[in-house]
Formats: structure tokens, sequence, C-alpha cells
């Protein structure tokens, strides 16, 4: 699965993530292993993160100050032969997309933001919790509404990280997964994405956690370009140094398949398109 790859690696931890504990330098052999020459770090920052008792660690908290002059320092040793993008990832709630705005409009020294949903309602998926005293459908709809009401809120990112990363973990996964029961919603998702210029990721991380595709469902990419989305990146959420650039090719026959012409990299929040060959 990681042979052949060349994209950047657009969503990648490291240990500033609370649950991570991968070295960057290793990141980057792995990343210059498997043929790339140019990643973005994404380190989470998840506001207000409900801690757990039994993960006090898990706080989910960035000190954006010293990870990005730490990584900063790492770009120069490396430069000019691999190209390393300083990023964040921030996990958006309804009780943060306000709060968000100001964070991320007080930190225009990142080359790039994601934008992502853990908890809804105070739960993440990744914990059974959030499917208990519901079906599939209504924990997934759930989700999908919860995004929609971040797009609406939170602007200054550049694109939404795995917009069905509950799929991960539902009871039954993807065999309970029919993407037109959601179309309104990501209709309206997209509505907001594309006019507000930003764009979405092609996360495969999925295909290490259990699913055949990535992150969206191909029926999801494939109403993102019909509604004219064009802004796209490419990660594999990896937090282990093996996964760098796992299923690329799966994704860059995803992109063809469905159009795409151009991927994206940023610098200072710019995107830049690059011609997929």
């Amino acid at each position: 699965m990681k042979q052949g790859t060349f994209f950047p690696d657009y969503h990648l931890h490291t240990s500033f993530s609370s649950d991570c504990d991968a070295n960057i330098h290793n990141i980057i052999k792995a990343a210059t292993d498997s043929g790339i020459n140019s990643i973005c770090v994404t380190d989470h920052y998840d506001m207000d993160f409900p801690v757990r008792d039994d993960e006090p660690d898990m706080d989910f908290y960035l000190d954006a100050d010293c990870y990005y002059k730490y990584m900063s320092e790492i770009r120069e040793q490396y430069s000019p032969s691999f190209d390393l993008k300083i990023g964040i990832e921030l996990g958006v709630m309804d009780t943060t997309a306000d709060k968000l705005n100001d964070y991320a409009l007080s930190h225009p020294e990142f080359d790039f933001i994601i934008a992502s949903s853990h908890i809804i309602d105070g739960l993440d998926p990744y914990y059974p919790e959030y499917f208990e005293g519901r079906s599939d459908e209504a924990a997934y709809r759930r989700y999908f509404e919860s995004i929609l009401y971040n797009v609406e809120h939170f602007k200054n990112y550049n694109v939404y990280g795995h917009l069905d990363y509950v799929l991960r973990y539902g009871t039954h996964k993807k065999e309970s997964y029919d993407m037109s029961i959601y179309t309104d919603i990501f209709e309206e998702i997209f509505k907001h994405i594309i006019y507000d210029g930003k764009g979405i990721e092609i996360n495969t991380g999925s295909l290490y956690k259990g699913l055949s595709f990535p992150h969206p469902h191909p029926d999801i990419l494939k109403l993102y370009k019909e509604m004219g989305g064009e802004i796209i990146t490419i990660g594999s959420d990896a937090h282990k140094p093996y996964y760098v650039g796992y299923g690329f090719d799966a994704a860059r026959r995803l992109l063809l398949e469905h159009g795409f012409k151009y991927y994206c990299t940023f610098e200072k929040q710019k995107p830049k398109f690059v011609v997929i060959e």
C-alpha cells in the first residue's frame, strides 16, 4: 500500500499530539523512504477537550509557540533537500467554533490548518458510549450535523479533515452506511466549504482502521467534485512512522476517477494547485 507514493503527506502527528509518541525525525525518514520529499505536520489541538478520568493525559492541548519554534528548527535542519511545512489540526465543537476563529487568526504563522470533528455532544465516536442507545444511522447523522454547524461558524481553516471519521467506529462500519441518506447534509456542508474557499482532504487513515476506502467515502468525494469543489489535500493521519504515505496510490486512483486534475499544497495558508501526475 505504500509503494509508488508521491503526494506530500498533509496530515501527520508527532509527540506534540496527546495520542502520539512519534519522533519528527523518524517521521521524516519514513517519508523519504517512501519517496516523499515534503510533508506537513498537523499536531492536535482540541480546545476545551473533555478529559476522561481514565485518560488524564489525553487533553489534546498544544503549546503552539513551543511547537512552532521546535518545528521551525527542524525545518531549517532538513532544508533545502526536504520540505517541512508546519500546520495544526484544530478539533472543532459547537462550543468552541467561535473561539477557534480568534485562535486561528492569532496564529498566521501556520502554513496549514485542518478543521476536524472529534467530539460530538461531549463524546468522541472512538469510544463505544457515543453509539449507545442509538442506531449507527442516527449516530452518523448527528456527527454530520455537527460538521455542518462547524462550517457555518468556524471560517479560519484550510481543509476539513476526515469528513466521515465516525465510520471508523460504527457498530457495523461501512455495511450500514448508505451515503444517499446523508446527501442533504453534505450538500449544505459543501455549499459552505466551497463558498468560503476552503477544501477537504482525502484521509487514508481509514485504510488501516478497518475500512476499505479512504475518508471521505467515494460517493461524498463525487458530490464534492460535482458541486464545484477543487481544493483537496492528501494525508495519512499517521501517528506512527510506518503509516506515513500509507494508501496514497488508492488516493491517487480515487482523485483521477472522480475528475480531479490537481491536489493542493499550502504555504502560509495559501493553496497551490499541483497537477496530479
